[in-house]
């Protein structure tokens, strides 16, 4: 099945969120707030993948997921999308080349949380997304030290952005990259699902 795409113009900054959201939560919503507020954006397209390649086992159907996502996530400056169903691509590098050749002249900021950073260099194709769409970071609890040490954030380190001027990523040319500080609640779309808080069905 295809899915309409979400609506973007030549010139607007669209910050990307991507994920199994398995299931989403408050700690991805305040993600997208702290993003859309520190990262100079017009909008947040959540991009509900239909499966995680870095994960063995499958996650819920992605219409009980979709169906969470805008549950928890309720902001005029935010989309929930199936992009993904649409443009038939499994990992981060394909997909924001795909959204590029939809979207001539709409600039992506790719969106993660410290601990994705942490593992970055394991994505496939991750010195392509670094080349070519800025990406924000924001720290979660506990994991800004490991971010700050990892493979990609050392590699890239001539391209970080200060915290402090955050606002500049959104009009940067790749490579660069910002790390914020947004303290949360520690919680995680797994510590839900082995609390049995999460239904599954569609």
């Amino acid at each position: 099945m295809r899915h309409e795409l979400p609506y973007a113009v030549p010139g607007q900054v669209i910050g990307l969120l991507g994920g199994s959201f398995d299931p989403a939560h408050e700690g991805h919503a305040h993600i997208t707030r702290e993003a859309l507020k520190r990262f100079g954006l017009d909008r947040v397209w959540w991009l509900i993948s239909p499966r995680n390649p870095l994960k063995q086992s499958g996650p819920a159907p992605i219409g009980s997921r979709m169906k969470r996502a805008k549950e928890v996530m309720q902001h005029p400056r935010v989309e929930i999308t199936r992009i993904e169903e649409h443009t038939g691509t499994r990992y981060t590098a394909e997909t924001l080349a795909a959204l590029m050749e939809l979207y001539p002249g709409v600039r992506f900021v790719w969106l993660m949380g410290a601990d994705n950073l942490a593992g970055f260099h394991h994505w496939d194709n991750w010195r392509w997304i670094m080349d070519h769409v800025p990406v924000g970071v924001i720290a979660r609890p506990g994991d800004r030290v490991q971010a700050r040490m990892s493979p990609a954030a050392l590699i890239y380190r001539d391209a970080r952005i200060r915290g402090r001027e955050a606002q500049k990523l959104s009009h940067r040319v790749a490579p660069a990259w910002t790390l914020i500080n947004a303290p949360m609640r520690d919680i995680s779309s797994s510590q839900i699902r082995a609390d049995g808080k999460w239904s599954n069905r569609d």
